[in-house]
């Protein structure tokens, strides 16, 4: 879907990233708050999933944000800055600190949406900071269980981004913890100009990675079977840009996981990724 106010050349692209810094000091502070390719395999999934995802709704969902942010969420928590029908996010972005080592480390969240409403409707402090309480995706009832579904997106960009890979990550609850895990075995690529690209979420381990918890978070987070997870996302969709290397700026500290990033110590922003992210559409399609 293109329209005049969706093209902008490449030169206002460059340019474009100091003048949204500029007008919105980016998706989201750097500081942090209080916390909470090839096609793949596509196996058949073993385990039944939960009785609400078999009710729900599999139609395709199409987020193409011309009416706003669809729910969808900029940084950590900060309404998504969308203009003409696409979402921009630019950094600096905020680091994620919730999976350093021991975990799998650490990242930038780019933008992000509830699956499920009881996560924003609850009355809590986290939540009444937050720009907007709604997803389109929940409200509309779509099925969490992601199994072998195809997430298509529609997006270019431009930046240094070090070796951080842009990846779709899946937050949700089993019985047993809360698990974080990316599509590290298919990342997306960063193009200057618009390109679609389509990633498959087959039940394969070989295809995820596991971001796991730092010490002091591993009774929060953790891992388990990703069939059980794809069976039912019942938290979040999140894009990432992972890994991200921290190192402190203009202090000595023996471990630098110990303490937490941004929050504890300074990080030295020239390690960190930079540049501008553009989302024209995000589309899931489940399979038959």
């Amino acid at each position: 879907m293109m329209n005049s106010g969706r093209w902008i050349g490449t030169s206002i692209l460059v340019g474009s990233v100091g003048v949204l810094a500029i007008l919105l000091g980016g998706c989201g502070p750097t500081t942090e708050a209080p916390v909470t390719s090839s096609a793949a395999q596509n196996p058949e999934l073993d385990s039944k999933p939960p009785p609400d995802t078999l009710t729900a709704t599999r139609r395709t969902y199409i987020e193409t944000f011309d009416d706003g942010p669809g729910g969808w969420y900029g940084g950590r928590k900060f309404e998504l800055p969308v203009w003409d029908g696409v979402a921009y996010c630019f950094g600096p972005w905020w680091t994620d600190a919730n999976h350093a080592p021991p975990g799998a480390g650490y990242l930038h969240m780019l933008l992000w949406a509830y699956t499920v409403k009881k996560h924003y409707q609850v009355d809590s402090a986290y939540n009444r900071a937050l720009p907007y309480r709604h997803s389109r995706f929940a409200e509309e009832g779509y099925s969490t269980n992601l199994t072998n579904a195809k997430l298509t997106v529609r997006l270019r960009g431009h930046g240094d981004f070090k070796e951080a890979e842009l990846l779709l990550l899946v937050q949700a609850q089993t019985d047993k913890t809360t698990v974080n895990t990316a599509l590290t075995g298919q990342p997306f690529k960063i193009t200057r100009e618009w390109s679609e690209q389509t990633v498959t979420l087959a039940p394969d381990p070989a295809q995820w990675t596991c971001l796991g918890a730092r010490h002091d978070m591993q009774d929060e987070y953790g891992c388990d079977d990703i069939d059980k997870v794809l069976a039912d996302v019942n938290f979040d969709i999140i894009f990432i840009l992972f890994p991200v290397k921290v190192v402190p700026a203009g202090v000595d500290i023996d471990d630098i996981n110990i303490p937490r990033a941004v929050k504890d110590y300074p990080v030295d922003q020239q390690y960190l990724p930079k540049g501008l992210i553009m989302f024209d559409t995000v589309k899931i399609e489940y399979p038959d």
